[in-house]
């Protein structure tokens, strides 16, 4: 017993010699502060000992403190998001200090970029044209929608005047033929939000919101695009998430100042063990917006989460997105138009200003009509641009050893939702209204049977966009496979994809004031005292464009392998090439109208409308089932001239595929030999990236063919049919002028030119010569206060291709200032359109009549709105 206990002590004794060596070998500490070049603490940054899982970030004093170090040498990392990352080395011997001073980050050219590149690299490394922005740098812009966003962008040209989306967006001069964004492709975290940018009232931005959970938008112009996704011969728009790598987060809550939102966003990340990391966050707010449409036409908001483990050898991420969302869907509306086709003067119309008035009005909240499946259905208004998306998807990255390398990103969303939005198909004088339902016709008001009188004489002839987004789920996949070779890296893909596209369209016609105040519904009597209308509503269909009842049911599959081929020449020359085959499958069926008898109010009789009631013949469907494929592929060399500037060249070719807007055209949709399902793009481009020690500059030179098929576009109810070249040149630059004051900006040259058809040799619709942006922000006081403009401009270009029509050029004039109120809280005032500037992005008229007044339907970019944002980092 004695010797057990003997035995008991000795054991202890060692097992305390070895804790407390343990201990001891463990008891180093690393201690400091993150501050920037005025002394002035940094909240959130993140400090990393490299080669271990220890991390933290800095506090509201800019802080920090890392404990149960090894003594001895290590690598510290101090990295925060507008600063250039520092890393230091130190050796630990018990209690350590360590301090960073980080310079605030313009030189853009040496940050790593995975979009449009097989690894990630540093952009004056990479031979495409590639633009990031942080939040920050999108804040500064002040946008009002994700569209808005991409005005900063060099080369992209983005129509933000629809509302929160249903933007058209184009690259380099490539035309925007029918809508949406055809040869450019929205991505989330490197896979497309949808298969095909331009689906008719469901584009790839409806389905995409910006908010605190992005950490950064890369958009590539042209480049290996055409290789590393499909349908996107033009270039990429990824946005980036937040990982939680770097922990903290955010509060905001905004509202407008002279119009009626709120909105209010939190996110938060950070470490929850051991390699295994989080983010979540997301928005809501409701509100009429900074449009006047008479009811909240803002409600809803996003929810995102991913959580991120990481291994030895890689890492693997699980993310799931949730978005329902309502945001008003702004159409052409009346403006008034005097002078001369070559020299305009565009105004308001009396009554309905351009730049605040909308068509949507409280007497006309809904719309009802049969539904795609025969029975009555009623369609929400206030519903606008109404998506709903759950989405989960994994991404996962493993160095295999020996230089080999596996990823795989995939996708699964479910999506669904609403497009409804008035459309003015006609704006005429009352008198010229009436007639057309006969001579002898009255118009009066719905509301209270008063003959019309409105002062400005004028009545629109609305077509209610009423579009049910049944099914657009898809799932997206991505697999990769790299083997690095000494200087040759040669990586083979997969991408997988299957789109649905199931909508159906529900038009009902009315007649409506032009006011900017809840314009009121017109009733229309014949010469005979015949009723011809029900409370504005004359027609269950659109006859005045021979009735649009339609039905969309199909289901589009892409089997794409591509290869890529990197080779590192020398130090300073490295080359890139990529081949990409689409392999395309679509089958289904869609089915037009036809009119019957229907008493829709269920009244017991039949009113003039009720008479011809159009809706889907779901009797008499067309069969759809066709095959396609095409080569995409690019070449491209990058050569460091020093450590501080280079050169690349580059020449890509691709095309993009129509989706729904093929149907309805008369075709043999059971032979895809018969079917003009492809449209065609090339571009070449030469470019120069230069960084100096306070700023960057980025010069770009392009050209493009684009070689059209005909697709069809629902607001001129025409297939839209041309071949196209552009040349022009990029250039994006920032520069800190001292440790207060910072320029960026960014201007495009673009000469195009239509190349067939009865419009050979004009310049395509609403494509200016010059776009441009300038940004100048200025730090005051202490470093936290900020003073920022943004001046985001164009030329002028013309409404249609007929080049009749002149759209004048503007620069619309945004600002911000923002307050330190106390550590981790400040307060923004930001101004968009400071000087209500009248900015029409399109028209739906392509000429006029010189010398006399004309009402012509276009698309402004809203005006002066002002709002306010408390913002608590944490």
């Amino acid at each position: 017993m004695k010797k057990t206990t003997l035995l008991q002590r000795k054991l202890s004794f060692l097992l305390v010699f070895f804790v407390y060596q343990f201990a001891f070998s463990q008891s180093g500490s690393l201690t400091g502060k993150v501050t920037d070049a005025k002394g002035q603490p940094i909240i959130g940054a993140n400090i990393s000992v490299d080669s271990s899982s220890k991390a933290t970030i800095s506090d509201a004093d800019g802080n920090y403190t890392i404990g149960g170090l090894t003594n001895g040498e290590v690598s510290v990392t101090a990295s925060s998001i507008g600063y250039a990352t520092q890393k230091n080395k130190v050796t630990i011997s018990g209690a350590t200090t360590l301090n960073f001073e980080l310079a605030e980050e313009a030189n853009a050219l040496e940050e790593v970029v995975v979009t449009g590149v097989v690894n990630p690299r540093a952009k004056i490394k990479s031979s495409v044209s590639i633009t990031t922005l942080d939040v920050k740098q999108v804040e500064q812009s002040a946008p009002r929608s994700t569209a808005e966003i991409f005005r900063t962008i060099p080369g992209i040209r983005s129509e933000s005047s629809g509302g929160e989306g249903n933007a058209n967006i184009s690259v380099r001069g490539v035309p925007i033929s029918s809508g949406g964004s055809k040869y450019l492709q929205l991505q989330e975290d490197g896979l497309p939000v949808l298969l095909f940018g331009d689906i008719a009232f469901a584009t790839a931005d409806i389905f995409t919101r910006f908010d605190r959970n992005i950490a950064k938008v890369e958009a590539i112009r042209g480049g290996s695009a055409s290789v590393l996704s499909s349908n996107s011969p033009g270039g990429i728009i990824n946005f980036i998430s937040k990982t939680g790598k770097t922990e903290g987060g955010s509060m905001v809550t905004s509202f407008g100042l002279d119009y009626n939102d709120f909105r209010t966003d939190i996110e938060y990340g950070a470490r929850i063990g051991d390699g295994l990391y989080f983010h979540a966050g997301g928005f809501y707010r409701t509100g009429e917006g900074v449009r006047s449409p008479g009811f909240s036409a803002n409600n809803g908001g996003q929810f995102k989460m991913n959580i991120t483990k990481e291994f030895e050898s890689g890492s693997v991420t699980v993310y799931t997105k949730f978005l329902n969302d309502r945001a008003a869907a702004y159409m052409p509306m009346p403006v008034q138009v005097t002078g001369t086709n070559a020299s305009p003067n565009w105004s308001s119309v009396r009554g309905y200003d351009a730049t605040s008035g909308a068509l949507q009005s409280v007497y006309l909240k809904h719309n009802v009509g049969l539904g795609p499946d025969g029975n009555v259905r009623r369609g929400d208004v206030a519903d606008g641009m109404n998506p709903v998306s759950k989405t989960i998807g994994v991404s996962a990255n493993f160095d295999l050893g020996e230089g080999w390398k596996v990823t795989n990103n995939g996708r699964f969303s479910s999506n669904s939702g609403q497009f409804i939005a008035p459309f003015p198909a006609e704006v005429a004088s009352a008198s010229t209204i009436a007639n057309s339902f006969g001579a002898g016709s009255t118009l009066s008001y719905a509301n209270n049977g008063a003959a019309f009188n409105t002062a400005n004489g004028l009545v629109a002839r609305i077509h209610m966009f009423d579009t049910q987004l049944n099914n657009f789920n898809n799932f997206m996949n991505d697999l990769r496979v790299t083997k690095k070779f000494d200087k040759v890296g040669v990586t083979a893909g997969y991408f997988k994809s299957i789109q649905n596209i199931s909508m159906s369209w529900l038009w009902n016609s009315y007649l409506q004031e032009v006011s900017d105040n809840n314009p009121r519904l017109i009733n229309v009597t014949d010469a005979s005292g015949t009723l011809l209308s029900d409370n504005g509503l004359y027609a269950y269909g659109t006859p005045f464009w021979g009735n649009l009842a339609r039905n969309y049911d199909t289901q589009h599959g892409v089997s794409a392998p591509y290869a890529n081929i990197t080779f590192d020449a020398t130090d300073a020359l490295s080359l890139e090439g990529g081949i990409r085959y689409d392999m395309g499958q679509v089958n289904g069926s869609f089915a037009g109208g036809t009119s019957s008898a229907f008493d829709i109010n269920n009244d017991g009789s039949l009113s003039a409308p009720e008479q011809n009631v159009f809706a889907v013949n779901t009797t008499s469907t067309t069969a759809v089932d066709y095959d396609y494929d095409y080569v995409s592929y690019s070449i491209g060399a990058n050569y460091l001239l020093d450590a501080q500037q280079s050169v690349f060249a580059r020449y890509s070719k691709g095309a993009s595929a129509k989706a729904d807007r093929i149907l309805f055209s008369g075709l043999d949709y059971l032979d895809g030999d018969k079917i003009n399902s492809l449209d065609f793009l090339a571009q070449a481009e030469i470019g120069y990236k230069r960084k100096f020690a306070k700023g960057y500059v980025y010069a770009t030179f392009f050209t493009s063919t684009t070689t059209e098929e005909g697709g069809y576009e629902a607001t001129s109810n025409s297939i839209i049919e041309n071949d196209y070249k552009s040349l022009g040149l990029e250039v994006e630059s920032s520069y800190n002028v001292n440790e207060d004051l910072n320029l960026r900006g960014a201007f495009t040259y673009t000469k195009a030119e239509v190349t067939s058809g009865a419009n050979n040799g004009n310049e395509p619709r609403r494509q200016p010569k010059m776009m441009y942006n300038f940004i100048p922000t200025y730090k005051f006081g202490k470093s936290d206060n900020t003073l920022g403009l943004s001046f985001i401009g164009q030329t002028k270009s013309y409404a249609q291709d007929n080049n009749e029509l002149v759209m004048n050029g503007f620069v619309v004039v945004n600002g911000f200032v923002e307050f330190g109120i106390t550590k981790g809280l400040s307060l923004n005032v930001a101004g968009n359109n400071l000087f209500n500037t009248l900015a029409i992005t399109e028209a739906e008229e392509g000429s006029i009549t010189d010398n006399t007044t004309n009402i012509v339907r276009a698309r402004p970019l809203p005006g002066r709105s002002l709002s306010m944002a408390l913002s608590y980092k944490f």
